[in-house]
């Protein structure tokens, strides 16, 4: 009965995720597999003859990368821009000194060039890095010596990224909180304060004419003259003696208070026709448009003090575009407020509601793209395969947000759902295959290979924590997410992913796991044909 049950692949592979998980929850010292021990527990199976079916590994790997990759997306040309070069060198050293390990290797015990080749891309865990080793070489023996490695190169990424913050001492969430203040410190907090009119220089003179908004940067959400308080528009002229309040960074703030007069603590109360209310942006018709164009004081008597996305609070400059999600802090008259929460959506349902269609056609145009064949002069060629063409598809289509009606952005709750199913479908997968040939393999051919494997494995992944951290003393979560994009080990990513809160490793591995596919793919093709 127990073999025709795990003969059957639903009960099998959910028999798999249960005791993947109850061994992730073993700790020693600390220290625990968390989701990665799904793959130890499949690798058993795997070497008892249970196999989950290719399909549903693919399946899998599919919404494990297309959740990571909109995920990123946002932040992914900002991490590009600001940290790509550092990362991107130590990316082309992980490949660099895999390849010049195996090379070095081959040529110190004797192996073969397809060996060589094959080696590389088992123990960097490359399916696309196999494709061309075996079309480079036309033999089997890239297929077998692949065969040998690729169970290392699994389970070797998956230990090295659980123990390196224990090695160097580092607390994951300690790490992430710093990045995340040093992340906040880039966009100033906003304050509110009070201004008495006293520079006669803006006597008489509008907001308008005074240009304060551009020159300061603050923004002025009220005005009192006399006893009357009201929402300021660009024609409202200040007298000497009234009262403005503002809204601003402290350096925004500083600078108005040379220009109109001096400054105090404290706010103008509201009128009871006026109010101040939070609205949320989930109109898809106001995605992506800038808060200039929209002429809030005009249209409807209101003025945004501030904006907060993903945490932060934003000046609401002109030029800012909206995004799907953000918090407007609106002041103005009752009935106006209400006839911008219309225009903005204000329907916070839309948040947590999971749309379908953008999943499914972003990871069609993934694979699509994933197909394309790219060729070079001599006689090079590459092709993103369905992991690459997936993840580039799913960061782009993040970034630009929104394509006439169809938001390309998810929950966070439904993305983190999607994600852990595709990893787990993928880790059963990979597990059980890498396991049914484990034994025979090390029986066929010896430890050497294994050893080597071991060894192209290891070594970059050392290499680049001594460059990361003593060269470019990057932090230790840019590094896990590079060296798993470098290695282009998707279960490292998921090692990664389950020791921390924060998104920094699944935005560097977004960044360099293209150029590192590509720079495999080349030097695998260099060494079967010059080497």
């Amino acid at each position: 009965m127990l073999t025709d049950l795990l003969n059957s692949s639903y009960f099998a592979l959910f028999l798999i995720v249960a005791l993947g998980f109850m061994l992730g929850r073993i700790q020693i010292k600390g220290l625990s597999l968390d989701v990665s021990a799904v793959i130890f527990i499949a690798l058993l199976f795997g070497h008892f003859g249970v196999i989950i079916p290719k399909e549903l590994g693919n399946f899998g790997l599919v919404l494990f990368i297309f959740t990571i990759g909109i995920q990123a997306g946002p932040g992914f040309f900002d991490s590009f821009r600001s940290k790509g070069k550092t990362l991107i060198i130590i990316t082309l050293l992980i490949i660099c000194s895999a390849a010049l390990t195996a090379v070095g290797l081959k040529y110190a015990f004797g192996i073969d060039t397809p060996s060589a080749v094959g080696l590389i891309a088992g123990a960097l865990t490359s399916t696309p890095g196999l494709a061309v080793a075996i079309d480079s070489t036309h033999s089997p023996q890239a297929s077998i010596a692949y065969g040998i490695a690729y169970p290392f190169g699994v389970i070797g990424v998956i230990l090295f990224v659980k123990l390196l913050p224990r090695i160097l001492h580092i607390d994951l969430d300690k790490e992430a909180r710093r990045l995340e203040k040093e992340r906040r410190n880039q966009y100033p907090e906003l304050s509110t304060c009070i201004y008495r009119i006293t520079n006669p220089v803006v006597f008489g003179r509008s907001l308008m004419q005074i240009n304060a908004r551009a020159i300061t940067g603050a923004v002025i959400s009220r005005h009192k003259h006399g006893g009357q308080i009201a929402i300021p528009t660009a024609h409202t002229v200040l007298c000497e003696g009234d009262y403005i309040q503002a809204v601003g960074s402290e350096e925004a703030l500083g600078q108005l208070a040379s220009l109109v007069g001096e400054r105090e603590e404290g706010e103008l109360p509201l009128s009871h026709t006026q109010e101040i209310e939070s609205l949320l942006l989930t109109k898809k018709d106001m995605i992506n448009k800038q808060l200039g164009d929209l002429n809030l004081m005009k249209n409807f008597g209101c003025t945004v003090t501030r904006v907060r996305r993903s945490g932060i609070d934003l000046s609401p400059s002109p030029e800012l575009a909206l995004k799907f999600g953000d918090k407007l802090t609106v002041v103005g008259e009752k009935e106006g407020l209400r006839g911008l929460a219309r225009l903005l959506g204000n329907n916070a349902k839309k948040l947590s509601d999971t749309d379908f269609f953008p999943i499914a056609m972003g990871i069609v145009l993934g694979v699509l793209f994933g197909k394309l064949n790219i060729s070079f002069s001599g006689g090079l060629s590459f092709s993103p395969g369905l992991t690459g063409g997936i993840l580039i598809v799913a960061l782009f289509l993040s970034a630009v947000g929104k394509t006439g009606p169809i938001i390309w952005s998810m929950s966070g709750p439904a993305n983190q759902l999607l994600r852990q199913l595709g990893l787990l479908l993928f880790l059963a997968e990979v597990g059980t295959s890498a396991g049914k040939n484990l034994v025979a393999t090390f029986q066929e051919s010896g430890w050497l290979l294994f050893g080597i494997g071991a060894a192209i494995t290891l070594i970059p992944m050392l290499a680049a924590v001594i460059v990361g951290r003593l060269v470019f003393n990057i932090s230790i979560l840019d590094l896990l997410g590079t060296i798993t994009g470098g290695m282009t080990s998707t279960p490292g990513l998921a090692a990664a992913d389950s020791m921390t809160d924060s998104n920094i490793p699944s935005v560097a591995y977004a960044t360099v796991y293209p150029i590192a596919m590509v720079f495999l793919i080349l030097c695998i093709q260099i060494i079967a044909t010059a080497v």
